[in-house]
């Protein structure tokens, strides 16, 4: 179940909040009842099969942190039963989400060819492990008290506002909110106010730009041509930035209309002027979370120079494998710790020093060009598509289908440029000062809009859904 679908918009979400609501506040056990009873149902309303590893993940985790606070308490390190839950958690995850890349990748290098059946990948599975084991890690270093009640834990991590797609929340950020939190109406219409405007990123931007990037994507080799391949690599960047940024808000509007408060997850990352600038502004929950868990107990920067750099090409390894079994992924994420380690060491000090457009133009095409290879079904496809993006083996410079789409998509191109950055949102909050009913009128209208394109249009996709 989608986040912006009509069955989720008009159905479960209205059941939930009267449901909700209806209990007193002072009912908290009951309210957070009533939530990880929804959140259950929503996880298994696609693959039913795969509610019984959400509720393994739950018990066993649950179970885990207990036993590693309790060894700890009598004396013990508690590095055995970390160290079980860790593989224990990686392995479900591994086999569900990388089975099908080793075998491939085995099947390659050795000339066989065994057969095996491919996984379906259960949905979200890449974001509630990595909470289950921020939780288990922060027990462990004893930052937080382990949960005692198993409700309240499944809770946080099955929790439907940001299971499937994030934030990724801590469990020190959330552990008084599962016990007491704030439901009051203004919180409420923040959310829900957030929630609109994710909506309309998700539905309406994100969606015409996937459909734009699709269609140059799927051209025949005849009409490619070296601004066109720009035009798909400009849109797909709009796309996911759409795509994912409008979830999160969505996510975190949710959160606010039942009390909770997420942290937040992006914070206009197409204004950065530099790569390391990039990562400190999108995906913010991800780059934390290998930052405090992988980063930091590898040494992070109070290492050698060359054990420095090891550090960051582990991290980035690991994150471009977490986004995707595929050594497309693997490279996408390798090409980021190397231009990082570039920026650090070489020419950092040197695009701090350059014009502001320069340094926004440099990061800008960075990031295109990492889109391209977050983008392709493999490697080989991506390199294809750069090289025809700077000028090799490509047909033309410019043809008569590029003059097309940018005669029918230039100012839908620069709107999206826009608005991806913080002006608009600025604008509103004035306007929301001066005139609140217009404001209302404007949330309205993209939820109205929404709706007719989400029963109109049956493209939709979710570029993060199989994460």
């Amino acid at each position: 179940m989608l986040f912006s679908s009509i069955i989720f918009l008009f159905y479960f979400l209205p059941i939930v909040l009267v449901v909700y609501f209806a209990i007193p506040r002072r009912y908290l056990r009951a309210r957070n009842m009533v939530l990880l009873i929804a959140s259950l149902f929503f996880y298994s309303w696609g693959e039913p099969v795969y509610l019984f590893l959400m509720v393994y993940s739950i018990f066993f985790n649950y179970f885990m942190a207990i036993q590693i606070f309790n060894e700890q308490r009598r004396g013990g390190t508690g590095r055995k039963n970390l160290l079980f839950t860790l593989i224990i958690n990686l392995f479900i995850l591994g086999f569900f989400k990388y089975f099908g890349f080793l075998m491939d990748t085995f099947n390659s290098l050795t000339g066989l060819h065994i057969h095996y059946t491919a996984l379906s990948l259960p949905i979200g599975i890449s974001f509630y492990t990595f909470q289950a084991l921020s939780y288990i890690f922060d027990v462990y270093k004893k930052t937080v008290r382990p949960q005692q009640n198993p409700l309240k834990f499944g809770l946080y991590l099955s929790l439907f506002p940001q299971l499937i797609a994030g934030p990724i929340v801590k469990y020190r950020d959330v552990a008084e909110q599962l016990v007491y939190r704030e439901t009051t109406k203004e919180k409420f219409g923040q959310g829900a106010i957030r929630f609109m405007f994710g909506l309309g990123k998700k539905v309406l931007p994100a969606n015409y730009f996937g459909a734009l990037n699709t269609g140059v994507v799927g051209l025949p080799d005849s009409k490619s041509a070296v601004v066109t391949a720009w035009i798909g690599a400009v849109a797909y960047t709009l796309q996911i930035y759409f795509d994912f940024s409008g979830y999160s808000d969505m996510a975190i509007g949710l959160g606010k209309m039942f009390g909770f408060d997420f942290l937040e997850n992006f914070n206009y990352p197409y204004i950065a002027r530099s790569v390391t600038d990039f990562w400190r502004r999108w995906h913010m929950s991800l780059s934390g979370w290998f930052r405090e868990y992988v980063y930091i107990p590898l040494g992070g920067n109070r290492v050698t120079v060359p054990r420095h750099i090891l550090n960051l090409m582990i991290v980035w390894g690991l994150t471009g494998l977490w986004h995707g079994a595929a050594w497309n992924f693997v490279f996408w994420g390798l090409y980021y710790g190397v231009l990082l380690v570039i920026e650090k060491y070489l020419i950092g000090k040197y695009i701090a020093k350059a014009p502001v457009w320069v340094q926004h133009v440099y990061a800008m095409v960075i990031v295109i060009i990492g889109w391209v290879f977050f983008s392709s079904a493999t490697l080989g496809k991506a390199m294809d598509t750069l090289s025809i993006m700077f000028g090799v083996g490509a047909p033309a410079f410019i043809n008569m289908h590029t003059i097309y789409l940018l005669r029918t998509n230039i100012l839908l191109l620069i709107a999206g440029v826009l608005v991806s950055g913080p002006r608009p949102m600025e604008k509103f909050r004035k306007l929301e000062e001066r005139s609140p009913i217009l404001c209302l009128v404007c949330i309205f209208a993209i939820l109205v809009l929404s709706t007719a394109c989400l029963i109109y249009s049956s493209y939709n996709p979710f570029l993060y859904f199989r994460f």
